[in-house]
């Protein structure tokens, strides 16, 4: 009776993580059936509740980081995620320490902050996006990121 308990909770749980995919059930699902196979065995039910348990979370501990490395593997950024690395054109002059600035995305007016404090980036100049915090762009100036990238040391500005 025990081993056919064991099976109904292992098909419910599988059920469940394929309704949800959110990768936690199915390692409970293979405890479940370690605990079938070990009733096979026992009739005892609190040997049978342990190895549920232990093999449940030791299947949790060791294999969920290397699945969710494989499984979300090809994951596609979406909404806010996708906007990082992308090009924008000041619209408003951005000063942090005024609490001016905005820039246009995609066609879309956000309001922008500078990545450093101190730096003023002037209406008119392509910038990179580097995260966005609240409803904010963060950015960078872009040709910092094309001087990054080549190898050139920065050219200095005269005020």
């Amino acid at each position: 009776m025990q081993s056919i308990a064991w099976l109904v909770v292992f098909v419910l749980l599988i059920g469940f993580e394929a309704a949800t995919m959110g990768l936690f059930t199915v390692w409970f699902a293979g405890g479940a059936l370690v605990a079938f196979l070990v009733s096979l065995f026992t009739e005892n039910l609190l040997v049978q509740l342990v190895v549920f348990l232990v093999i449940s979370f030791l299947f949790l501990y060791f294999t969920r980081p290397v699945a969710v490395r494989y499984i979300n593997s090809k994951r596609i950024k979406t909404n806010i995620d996708a906007l990082a690395g992308k090009e924008a054109r000041v619209t408003e002059t951005i000063d942090n320490f005024k609490g001016t600035g905005t820039a246009t995305l995609d066609g879309l007016e956000w309001t922008a902050r500078s990545e450093e404090d101190g730096q003023v980036i002037s209406a008119g100049e392509r910038v990179t996006v580097k995260g966005v915090k609240g409803v904010k762009l963060i950015v960078a100036k872009y040709q910092e990121m094309e001087e990054a990238v080549s190898g050139r040391e920065p050219e200095t500005q005269q005020s």
